[in-house]
């Protein structure tokens, strides 16, 4: 490869790696002309031209600035064409593709250039030269291509090929090969275009349509510019309502039209579904648009779709049915349909997305005779029966996504009939508490989202069937006290259902319910964890005007007094109370809770051990003995939305200045972006190792690493380092921060909970501070920690920020062996093939799998020297084999063999836990096919 070769392979794949920044340091114009003169040298190989060509495929609208610049590339590229050879079929498919993206993207097919008009007469001239007649020969493929390029000029301008409609027809019936389905694809949209453009013209007849589909039609083609309505024939005109659709009035001379559209239909068995979903697609259209032609003539075609297996075709006769009802569809045929839908939507050999395809048609199904006119709301046909419909009842054996769409209907279903006492509502009832069973004995999140999605859409349903929801909230709260961790959901609920059903009580009844729960919970029996939580659902209820705060209140009393809670020095539960109280403080009853309220603040502005949390208390106790009640929601109401601009601080005095705004110092302030990130540093490993200053024999090598595991805490922790900095183009009051605390949460249950940090500052122009984290794993699967701070600016304000996610990879969780650190070579290789052995023997529960690929010797001890350094007890000199052990907390390891044979290189893997070896393998093909790339360049 040339060093000009290289340099341009380079150049390009710079630019479409990054466009903006690539031509931000270049002149797209230059770089442009040196890609045409590029294309144009002989002595470039077509290989080349290819990846030449493709900056013009894919970003032709940075390269052409202006319609001229894309005139004159597009003709410097067909001068490219015409010089090209014939054998080289696929640069010159490229070329032909390259045109159309300049052609369509720089408006010169809208304006009829030169240079489009040109492009079309050479197409036309590829797509006519039927020569090449062997079956796979070059020519077909440019054929193919050049149909492909008309198609896409006549969906960006549409009607642009109206006036070869009928040489596109001939060609067509013309052609016998597998391209036929192309040129049906090409004609039947040029054939819709034409109809609708026809449609628009006023005084448009029959005459007017044998003359447009005879190809005799005086209409200036030059002059029509597809604009404003015009170019709303793009979209499909059956999907809405049909009323718009444009009409043709032609009466019932228009056989030529029929002639073709039977033609065409005949043809339709020849071709791809797809092919066929659009060919019927357009088609009915067109019959919509012509009513001379009657829906009968799609009728031989209905037939055979309505029995049809393939998704997208059944699809497509829906869209027929929508667009004709019982023009075309009897009523048997309706019945038919409908059933056949719901046996569909219960198919055992289907997909998931399948059958929930089939029962949202049921839910939009279009009837003969619809009872209501709305096109997209849902609506239950008036045949489908609950006895119809109780083939799709939901089960728990269900997928989730089954089990909501089931549910949805089959309420539907319940609510048409006006059934409130019957089986099938108790039914739906019954598998919701079942569903809410599993839950409690610990569901996964899916089964979580999944009952708490179903007890909504049940109670957007039947929120008037009290024996239902009543008995529900009472389940939700028991559910409730055995999982706190389930608060933001309750929330949620609540909110949305207070929402979607403004007239119902339910979602008071429930936190009242939920109130009465936790109140009624003994201080001794209480965790911080589940306190943490009910605070949250207490401050919620305090929105509530009328619900009863005082029950509140007494709990929060007790709550503070508790010595076996710790709340007195924990920041965040100290805020916790304070949102309940804030909440309080806005409440209608404020009178009657002033004395209760006020005994809280004052022991947290006194007893409290963070003084954060004590200047919050003793405000709010200063704000509740100072003001009036009218006077203190204003200032709440307007420090909840105040935001965080700076403000003065002043004396307690200027607190009754309502325009001083000081109450946004109340609150933590959410930023509406991330401001801090965690990335990774330079790891280090740091492994607590027993030290054996005695020495140990290689013989009892085994036992001694295995007696070392005796001691829980022994090697169980996985040090991560990372560094705390900002976001790019975070907003510049940020760059100086303080007392930052950052919580860390758990996607999955592989890890023991991680404490809370505490970061003392971060300067945006001083070296980022090092946070470490210490993972303890249960099991050592790869996780996801989702990470929230709160921190203190300058002007003394807190601020709550969403970091993005920390992914923690597979080979962050490798420790080498925890052998003590005098140990020889012997010792550490005894217990590997000890190990081995032990996994290896059919007693043991271990798993072993083998991996191979292709690496040089070089490649290979770079590898190892790269990746698997730290882990390799032989010899990394060595030829023969190399043996790695890798240990993951708590007690897991992974052996691997790896010898370099004739066709490859072989790993051979062991691990005593059979689900790490996928992880294995997928860490390898990583690593290896990495080092294969390099090998190749």
């Amino acid at each position: 490869m040339s060093t000009m070769t290289s340099d341009w392979l380079e150049r390009v794949g710079s630019f479409r790696s990054c466009p903006s920044k690539f031509l931000s340091e270049t002149n797209p114009e230059v770089f442009l002309t040196e890609l045409l003169r590029e294309l144009r040298d002989d002595r470039a190989s077509y290989s080349v031209k290819m990846v030449l060509l493709s900056p013009l495929c894919e970003y032709p609208t940075l390269l052409c600035l202006s319609d001229p610049a894309g005139e004159e590339t597009a003709l410097d590229l067909m001068s490219v064409f015409a010089q090209c050879p014939p054998a080289s079929t696929q640069f010159r498919c490229q070329l032909l593709v390259a045109l159309t993206c300049v052609l369509i993207s720089s408006s010169c097919v809208r304006i009829r250039s030169r240079a489009s008009l040109d492009f079309l007469g050479l197409v036309f001239q590829v797509v006519r030269d039927t020569s090449d007649i062997s079956r796979n020969g070059p020519q077909r493929s440019l054929r193919a291509t050049a149909c492909d390029c008309l198609r896409e000029l006549e969906d960006c301008c549409p009607s642009l090929l109206t006036q070869h409609l009928e040489l596109l027809g001939g060609l067509r019936q013309q052609e016998t090969s597998g391209l036929h389905q192309a040129y049906v694809g090409l004609h039947t949209v040029v054939l819709r275009n034409a109809v609708y453009r026809l449609s628009q013209e006023p005084g448009a007849g029959a005459e007017h349509l044998k003359a447009l589909l005879g190809g005799t039609t005086s209409a200036d083609q030059d002059s029509f510019q597809t604009e404003g309505k015009d170019s709303a024939g793009l979209g499909s005109l059956i999907l809405g309502p049909m009323g718009s659709v444009p009409t043709l009035h032609t009466g019932a001379d228009c056989k030529e039209l029929k002639s073709i559209l039977s033609s065409l239909l005949e043809e339709s068995y020849l071709l791809t579904p797809l092919y066929q979903v659009v060919l019927l697609h357009r088609l009915t259209e067109v019959v919509a648009m012509v009513p001379g032609v009657p829906p009968a003539i799609l009728r031989a075609q209905l037939l055979r779709l309505l029995g049809t297996s393939e998704v997208c075709l059944f699809h497509v006769a829906l869209l027929m049915k929508g667009a004709f009802t019982d023009s075309l569809f009897s009523a048997e045929d309706e019945a038919f349909v409908l059933k056949r839908l719901v046996v569909l939507s219960q198919h055992p050999v289907l997909s998931t997305p399948e059958k929930l395809f089939y029962m949202d048609c049921i839910l939009h199904f279009p009837e003969n005779r619809p009872i209501s006119c709305g096109d997209s709301d849902e609506a239950l046909p008036v045949l489908l029966t609950p006895q119809l419909a109780a083939a799709l009842l939901p089960t728990l054996f269900n997928d989730g996504a089954t089990l909501l769409a089931r549910l949805r209907l089959l309420s539907l279903v319940y609510l048409e009939e006006g059934e409130v006492g019957g089986r099938g509502l108790a039914y739906l009832y019954d598998q919701l508490m079942s569903l809410l069973r599993v839950v409690e004995s610990g569901g996964n999140r899916e089964i979580v989202v999944t009952f708490f999605r179903a007890a909504f859409l049940f109670l957007l349903s039947f929120s008037h069937v009290e024996q239902f929801c009543s008995g529900m909230s009472r389940q939700l709260c028991q559910l409730y006290l055995q999982h706190p961790q389930l608060a933001p959901h309750l929330i949620n609920m609540a909110n949305q259902t207070q929402e979607r059903l403004s007239e119902s009580s339910w979602a008071s009844g429930l936190l009242r319910g939920l109130q009465k729960a936790i109140t009624e919970v003994p201080p001794a029996q209480l965790t911080l964890q589940a306190l943490g939580w009910h605070l949250k659902v207490l401050a919620r209820v305090a929105e509530e005007a009328e619900i009863g705060q005082r029950s509140s209140l007494n709990f929060l009393s007790s709550v503070i007094a508790s010595s076996s809670l710790s709340v007195g020095g924990n920041w965040r539960l100290g805020n916790c109370v304070l949102g309940v109280c804030r909440c309080v403080l806005l409440h209608p009853t404020l009178d009657s809770l002033l004395i209760p309220l006020a005994d809280i603040l004052q022991h947290l502005s006194c007893y409290h051990g963070d003084t954060d949390i004590q200047d919050h208390a003793r405000l709010y106790y200063s704000l509740l003995t100072t003001l009036s009640q009218e006077k203190l929601v204003a200032m709440l109401a307007q420090g909840s939305t105040t935001g965080g601009h700076q403000v003065k601080k002043r004396m307690l005095s200027c607190l009754m200045a309502e325009s001083e705004g000081l109450t946004s110092m109340l609150t933590a302030h959410q930023t509406s972006q991330p401001i801090l990130r965690l990335t990774e540093a330079p790891q280090q490993l740091e492994l607590k190792q027993n030290c054996d200053p005695q020495g140990t024999e290689v013989d009892k090598a085994s036992e001694t690493y295995r007696a070392q595991f005796s001691d829980p805490h022994f090697a169980s922790e996985i040090p991560l380092k990372y560094q705390l900095t900002h976001t790019e183009g975070s907003d510049p009051r940020f760059d100086q921060i303080f007392s930052i605390r950052l919580h860390f949460s758990l996607t999955d249950r592989h890890y023991e909970q991680l404490e809370d940090m505490s970061v003392p500052c971060l300067f945006r122009e001083r070296p980022p501070p090092i946070v470490k984290l210490r993972l303890k794993p249960r099991q050592p699967y790869p996780t996801t920690l989702h990470i929230s701070a709160i921190f203190t600016t300058r002007d003394g304000f807190s601020w709550h920020t969403e970091l993005p996610d920390v992914h923690v990879a597979f080979q962050q969780v490798f420790l080498p062996l925890p052998a003590p650190p005098n140990w020889a070579p012997g010792s550490r290789l005894k217990v590997f093939q000890e190990l081995w052995d032990e996994i290896c023997s059919e007693a043991g529960d271990g798993a072993v799998s083998l991996f191979c690929c292709q690496l040089r010797g070089p490649s290979l001890k770079a590898l190892l020297k790269e990746h698997l350094l730290p882990f390799l007890l032989s010899d990394p000199s060595g030829e023969e084999e190399f043996r790695v052990l890798v240990f993951l907390p708590p007690q897991n390891h992974v052996l691997l063999k790896i010898r370099a044979e004739e066709d490859a290189v072989h790993f051979n893997m062991a691990s005593d836990n059979w689900q790490l070896l996928p992880h294995v393998n997928s860490y390898l093909l990583t690593v290896t096919s990495d080092r294969q790339l390099l090998a190749l360049f």
